[in-house]
């Protein structure tokens, strides 16, 4: 009966891989390479994806794999070597092992608890280059690393080893005769571990992205759990293989090495998750930032030109005064300074011109405002700016149409403020035909740019 069932099992059964590697020149391609070079490719995919999103400096996780993954493959070899010593050193370390076998990572061998521990020792030096958390990068790549571990087990299928005892589902492993183990007949089927393993892995990564998605872990919390999740499938996973391991035996019970190093891990990893969830309760941070190292604009538009910054405040600005005062914009600027409404608006396009090219209204504003301003302090009196929001709007008229009429008119102007008020009232009205003249005409005879920079050159404080 059993032997009937032998050829319909091998039938259905996975077939024996027929193809190892290639051959590129006198360099041998393994198989077994190609499947750990896609598990960091795709791993550094998803923590890519995950990392930009959780707002990670843009190319840092680059600089943070440059020295995870180095660390990781040397941790997981001196793992794999010093749990399984014999190859090396020889039964009980009896010095008749191969010590040149270490190096050769190509025919299998890396312990995934050496990889995980030197693997995060290398991120953390590359954070700590990058200014950014280590708990956050661990959480961002936690569904990467189980996604890498998920496709490097299919090297164990191509290199024919690892795979667990005989079985006769329909599922079972064929292997070449050559790897059957001995007491085992060459049509014997055992336990594909390597796609138990994967697809365990894979419903991982599943389940991580999910509760991420629904709970956002943060804090190093949703490392901890990849590392529960991946230890529970490891312990039941590891006991059905049938390949040479230390074993340890603890409480009267003998196992392999790795089952108890996944029982140590999962408790660990359980208990730092419960302590951290109840010690950071509503204190997650969501910066992935060290403390005291963030970028100085995060979160700022550095690619906005300064002249458009510039312009947007002095908008900003404007709009907030001519609220306050209730009047528009160049009829406050008038006011101000004891100008028409028209030499006000010259003076503030000349706000925005080059500074070679401005009218020199501005230099007429500044004249007269100062010149004002310097007699309301002589006599305690209120500048002419006051004047006019006191309403007393014809002297501030008769000064504005004198400052534009030259600098001399200008200085007058200034003067007459400052003397005394009965000197001011004795004194002869200046240039009475431009005081009857229109205001456009005036303002039709304003000085030409030479003229006005020669204002400037005034000093209304000696004629004071």
């Amino acid at each position: 009966m059993i032997s009937s069932l032998a050829p319909h099992a091998l039938a259905a059964s996975i077939p024996a891989p027929t193809w190892s590697g290639f051959d590129l020149g006198p360099l041998r391609i393994h198989a077994y390479a190609l499947c750990i070079l896609l598990g960091i490719i795709a791993a550094i995919w998803l923590t890519d994806r995950r990392w930009k999103r959780r707002g990670g400096p843009e190319g840092s996780i680059w600089d943070i794999a440059i020295w995870a993954i180095p660390f990781g493959i040397i941790g997981g070899r001196l793992y794999h070597v010093f749990s399984s010593p014999e190859a090396y050193f020889g039964p009980g370390f009896d010095g008749t092992g191969d010590l040149s076998l270490i190096p050769q990572i190509w025919l299998g061998g890396l312990g995934i608890w050496g990889a995980v521990v030197l693997g995060v020792v290398g991120a953390w030096i590359g954070c700590r280059r990058a200014n950014v958390k280590i708990s956050a990068f661990i959480d961002a790549a936690a569904p990467g690393i189980l996604l890498a571990q998920a496709l490097g087990r299919w090297g164990n299928y191509f290199n024919q080893e690892l795979f667990g005892g005989p079985t006769t589902l329909p599922w079972g492993l064929s292997v070449s005769p050559e790897f059957v183990p001995a007491g085992y007949s060459p049509d014997t089927l055992f336990h594909p571990t390597f796609l138990y393993e994967c697809v365990w892995n894979l419903l991982g990564v599943a389940v991580l992205l999910l509760v991420d998605r629904k709970l956002k872990l943060r804090s190093g919390r949703l490392f901890l759990l990849y590392a529960m999740i991946y230890t529970a499938g490891r312990v039941w996973i590891e006991m059905l293989r049938i390949d040479t391991a230390e074993q340890i035996t603890f409480f009267g019970v003998t196992a392999r090495l790795n089952v108890w190093t996944s029982i140590l891990v999962f408790v660990v990893a359980l208990v730092a998750f419960i302590v951290i969830t109840y010690a950071r309760r509503g204190r997650d941070s969501e910066s992935v930032y060290l403390a005291g190292r963030e970028p100085a604009m995060v979160g700022a538009d550095v690619d906005e030109p300064a002249s458009e910054k510039t312009a947007a405040r002095t908008k900003d600005s404007d709009a907030a005064l001519s609220k306050d005062t209730g009047l528009p914009k160049d009829t406050r600027l008038s006011k101000e300074a004891g100008l028409p409404k028209d030499t006000a608006a010259t003076a503030k396009n000349d706000d925005d011109a080059p500074a070679g090219r401005r009218s020199g209204s501005r230099a007429v504003v500044g004249s007269a405002t100062d010149s004002a301003q310097n007699s309301a302090t002589d006599e305690g009196k209120p500048a002419a700016g006051d004047k006019s929001a006191t309403g007393d709007t014809n002297t501030v008229d008769s000064v504005a149409d004198k400052s534009v009429a030259g600098p001399s008119v200008a200085g007058d102007a200034a003067g007459s403020e400052s003397a005394p008020e009965g000197a001011a009232d004795a004194a002869p009205a200046a240039t009475p035909d431009a005081e009857a003249a229109p205001r456009d005409a005036a303002t039709a005879d304003k000085p030409r740019p030479a003229e006005a920079t020669g204002a400037t050159e005034h000093d209304p404080a000696k004629e004071a």
